[in-house]
C-alpha cells in the first residue's frame, strides 16, 4: 500500500458506497479512492428503502465473501457492511417503496431531495426510490464521515442528487464522480448485468451504441434535444429492448433541456428480459480545457501562459486569485486563523485578471479595483497563501468563479487541484513537477530578478519542502496528481521544451480540436 503511505495523502478518508456484488466498475472507484486518500472504506448495504414493491430486493445479488476478496486485491482498508437493524431500517418490509400503506416508512425520519430532481427520469416510475437513497446515504456519510465519496457516472441522476444533498446539508466532504466502466461491447457494468443471458448482453450493447450515435451527431453540430433523442430511439428501434425513456437533461439540476448551450446529459433506461438497465453520456458544447497542476516552483504559470498563447486559449491564473486574496487579508491586517472574517472578505471581493503584454511577466491582477500584480509575488504572500487556500469557504468561492469562467472552456488553467477538483472533466491534464533543488534554484532566480533580498538555496529548499507539505496535507483539495494526468518532470528542461511537450500531448489527445 505504498501509495497510501505517501505524505501527500494526509489523513483523508475516501468512501465508496455500494450495494455489493462488486464488479470492475466498483473496483475502479476503489482504485481512484486509493490514489487520493490515506484510508479507503467500502460500504456494502442492500438498501431496502430504495426498492419498490415489485422490484428485486429479495433476489438482488449478495456476494459478501467474494466482495471482501476483491476489496483486498485493490487495497481497501476497511469494509463497512452494516445490517438493516444497525442502519435503523430493520423493521422495514423488504420490497416496500415508501407508499401510503408503508407504515414503517411513514414513521421513519427521511431525507427528501428536491422533487424536481427525484420525480423525473428513473424517479418517475420509482416513487420513493431516491428518497430512500438519500436517507441511507445521509446515514452512511454521518457514520463514516469521509473526506471524499466516490460514485460512478453511470448512475447520473443519483450522482446529481447526492451532490445536491451534500451541498444542501452542508457536509464538509467532496463528491467525486468517476467515468463509467464498460464491457468490450460498450455495455455499462452493473450488478444487474448478472440477470442477462449472453444473448441479452449482446442486445443490451445497443444502449451505448445509441448514445454514441447521438454523440457523433452532436459533434457534427446538432444541438436540439428532439433530434438527439430521435437518433437514440432510431438506433434502439431495431433491437429487442423495452425502452422506458430517452431524455436530455442538465447534468447538475436534471432539468429538461430543449437544446444544449453548454452541456447536457443524454440519459436512457430500458428493460431487457428481467433486467432494468440505465446509461448516459455527457455532451459538452465547449472549447477544450487544459489543466496544469504541480507543486510550487515547477514552472506551471510560465508554461501555462505560453501554452495558452500558442493554442489561442484563455490563460486562467487561479494561483493569482488565491494570492490576491491572501494579499488583501494581510493588507487588512486580518488574522489568518479568523476564518469567519476571511469568509466575509472572499464573498465580497472582486478579482479581475487580464493578459500581460509580456509572456515573461505574470498576468495582471486586480482585487477590488486595485492592481496587485507585483504585490502578490512577495515572500509574505508566498509563505501564507497555502493557509488561506486551505480554508473551505475560500476555496468554494474562488472555485465557483473559476468554474464559471470554464463553463464554455477554451482555457488553460494552472494550480494544484485544477485537474482533480476544479476541472475534473478537463480535456487534457498535465502534472508538472521538478526536484526540490531545481525548484529552489528557480525561486532564487525569481527573487533576484524582482530585486528582493538574496535568500540562500538551503532556506528556499526548506521553504519549498514546508510548502509542499502544507499543500499536500490540507484537508480541502490537497495537491496530488490526477489519475488521468500526464506527468512531466521538468528538471533540465527549458520552458520552451516543456511547452512543446504539452502542445504535442494536446495534438495527440485532441486531434479534432
Amino acid at each position: 500500500m505504498s501509495q497510501a503511505s505517501e505524505a501527500s495523502l494526509s489523513h483523508a478518508v475516501g468512501l465508496v458506497p455500494t450495494m455489493g456484488a462488486l464488479h470492475a466498475g466498483h473496483l475502479s472507484l476503489c482504485q481512484r479512492a486509493r490514489q487520493e486518500n490515506a484510508t479507503v472504506i467500502v460500504s456494502i448495504f442492500v438498501n431496502p428503502l430504495q426498492f419498490g414493491p415489485t422490484e428485486d430486493y429479495q433476489r438482488y445479488p449478495r456476494t459478501l465473501d467474494q466482495d471482501r476478496q476483491l476489496c483486498e486485491q485493490v487495497g481497501v482498508d476497511a469494509i463497512f457492511a452494516p445490517t438493516a437493524e444497525e442502519m435503523g431500517v430493520g423493521n422495514r418490509k423488504a420490497g416496500g417503496a415508501g407508499g401510503a400503506e408503508d407504515n414503517f416508512t411513514l414513521s421513519l425520519t427521511q431525507v427528501v431531495p428536491p422533487l424536481n430532481m427525484t420525480s423525473v427520469l428513473c424517479g418517475s416510475g420509482r416513487p420513493g426510490h431516491f428518497q430512500g437513497v438519500a436517507t441511507i446515504m445521509t446515514k452512511l456519510l454521518k457514520v463514516v464521515q469521509p473526506d471524499r465519496a466516490y460514485f460512478g457516472q453511470k448512475d447520473g441522476q443519483q450522482l446529481a442528487i447526492i451532490k445536491r444533498l451534500v451541498q444542501d446539508l452542508n457536509f464538509s466532504m467532496e463528491v467525486v464522480g468517476c467515468p463509467t466502466v464498460r464491457e468490450a461491447s460498450g455495455l455499462a457494468l452493473s450488478s444487474r448485468n448478472q440477470y442477462l443471458t449472453p444473448e441479452q448482453k449482446e442486445q443490451a450493447a445497443v444502449l451505448y451504441r445509441g448514445l454514441q450515435r447521438a454523440e457523433q451527431v452532436f459533434q457534427a453540430g446538432e444541438r436540439l434535444a428532439r433530434a438527439l433523442v430521435e437518433v437514440v430511439r432510431s438506433e434502439l428501434a431495431i433491437a429487442s429492448v423495452a425502452l422506458e425513456y430517452v431524455e436530455l437533461v442538465d447534468p447538475t439540476t436534471l432539468l429538461p433541456l430543449s437544446r444544449i448551450e453548454d452541456e447536457g446529459m443524454l440519459t436512457i433506461a430500458a428493460r431487457i428480459g428481467s433486467a432494468r438497465l440505465i446509461d448516459n453520456i455527457i455532451l459538452r458544447s465547449r472549447q477544450p480545457i487544459v489543466a496544469i497542476d504541480g507543486p510550487a516552483g515547477a514552472g506551471k504559470s510560465t508554461v501555462a501562459r505560453q501554452v495558452a498563447a500558442i493554442l489561442g486559449l484563455l490563460y486562467l491564473d487561479t494561483g493569482a486569485m488565491y494570492r490576491a486574496l491572501t494579499w488583501l487579508v494581510l493588507h487588512l491586517g486580518v488574522p489568518l486563523e479568523d476564518e469567519c472574517a476571511i469568509a466575509e472578505i472572499v464573498s465580497n471581493c472582486q478579482i479581475e485578471l487580464a493578459p500581460s503584454d509580456n509572456l515573461e511577466e505574470p498576468v495582471r491582477v486586480w482585487i477590488n479595483g486595485q492592481e496587485v500584480t507585483q504585490d502578490i509575488r512577495s515572500k509574505d504572500v508566498t509563505s501564507n497563501v497555502s493557509l488561506i487556500a486551505a480554508q473551505p469557504t475560500v476555496r468554494s468561492s474562488l472555485v465557483q468563479q473559476q468554474q464559471r469562467w470554464g463553463k464554455r472552456g477554451g482555457l488553460v488553467a494552472e494550480g494544484r487541484d485544477i485537474g482533480t477538483h476544479v476541472f475534473p472533466d478537463a480535456d487534457l491534464k498535465i502534472f508538472l513537477t521538478a526536484s526540490v533543488n531545481e525548484r529552489a534554484r528557480r525561486r532564487q532566480q525569481d527573487f533576484q530578478h524582482q530585486g528582493q533580498a538574496d535568500i540562500s538555496l538551503e532556506q528556499l529548499e526548506q521553504d519549498i519542502i514546508e510548502r509542499d507539505w502544507k499543500d499536500s496535507n490540507r484537508n480541502v483539495a490537497p495537491l496530488q496528481k490526477a489519475a488521468d494526468a500526464i506527468e512531466i518532470q521538468t528538471d533540465g528542461l527549458s520552458i520552451a521544451q516543456v511547452t512543446a511537450e504539452i502542445i504535442n500531448c494536446y495534438n495527440e489527445h485532441l486531434p479534432k480540436r
